[in-house]
């Protein structure tokens, strides 16, 4: 338990970092955007990769169940993320990402850590490919939700073959065929570069937060309907209903402690991207992150 919020308040000093750069302008608005392309189309995809390349691979009889539990998953909160926020608030405008923050989790960036520490190095593994539905929904799903409202043609096709996108396909062909033993001159450079996008993001988030006021950073009532919802309805709902469908009790666990996520930082980054306000979005990353310092100990005592 103390781990895991060692870990959080790590994450969470990051993202002071990133503010204090924001507010003594080494981070600027127009840096930021250039940054988050970096992130979505370098960095992120070399952080997909790198998710499977290990020199191993894990109890061949639970990737099937873990390919369905991430699918069914994202199968089931996609219709809440457009049900759930019109019945949180009347403001059309803001449905999108109400709907974002509720459905996708920072599985990359924090579930990793968590999982390695909760059921062992191996399950970093378990946790990627039940992060592989959710890569491929968030940038897809993800971004219809962002655009909605704004773009009378939110779905772009292009988003099926982005860098993102082509990674995960790479990434399930790994899975599936089980490879092994990637040459280190071929996984290395991608861990490596991998491994910029979790502090680049958090600091991006961070830098968003300076132009924020106090009342802002705080957020509203809507943020903190959203936060409980993502932080323990949901992940406590897909334990439910997946425990109900009979699977492993040890994927469920995993899967219910990866739902269990702040708000993914992909968010900001997308909503930098598509050149939406990213306001409503950091405030409920910055909640989340915040709130589950608190949270994650507590799922990690139930499921862990």
């Amino acid at each position: 338990m103390l781990e895991n919020i060692e870990i959080m308040v790590i994450l969470l000093l990051i993202v002071v970092v990133g503010y204090v750069a924001g507010k003594r302008g080494y981070l600027d608005e127009a840096f930021n955007k250039r940054l988050s392309l970096v992130i979505i189309d370098i960095t992120c995809p070399a952080l997909i990769l790198s998710s499977v390349m290990g020199d191993r691979l894990p109890d061949s009889a639970l990737i099937l169940p873990l390919l369905c539990v991430g699918t069914l998953t994202y199968l089931t909160l996609i219709p809440l993320s457009f049900l759930l926020p019109r019945l949180i608030t009347t403001d059309r405008s803001t449905w999108g990402i109400h709907g974002f923050c509720i459905t996708y989790g920072n599985v990359g960036f924090i579930g990793y850590p968590i999982v390695a520490s909760l059921f062992g190095h191996e399950a970093v593994f378990y946790a990627a490919l039940l992060n592989v539905p959710n890569t491929l929904s968030v940038f897809v799903h993800g971004s219809y939700l962002i655009n909605s409202g704004h773009d009378s043609k939110a779905f772009h096709p292009k988003i099926l073959y982005s860098t993102p996108m082509l990674a995960a396909y790479i990434a399930i062909l790994i899975v599936a065929f089980g490879w092994t033993g990637i040459p280190k001159v071929v996984s290395q450079p991608l861990s490596l570069i991998g491994a910029i996008t979790i502090p680049a993001a958090l600091m991006v988030i961070g830098s968003s937060m300076s132009r924020l006021s106090i009342r802002q950073i705080l957020g509203w009532k809507s943020v903190y309907i959203v936060s409980l919802l993502r932080l323990g309805a949901v992940p406590l709902a897909m334990y439910g209903l997946f425990t109900l469908l009979g699977f492993d009790p040890f994927v469920v666990n995993i899967n219910t402690v990866i739902i269990a996520m702040p708000v993914a930082t992909y968010g900001t980054i997308l909503c930098l991207r598509y050149n939406r306000d990213v306001t409503l979005m950091t405030e409920t990353t910055f909640i989340t992150t915040i709130l589950s310092v608190l949270t994650i100990p507590l799922i990690t005592l139930l499921f862990g």
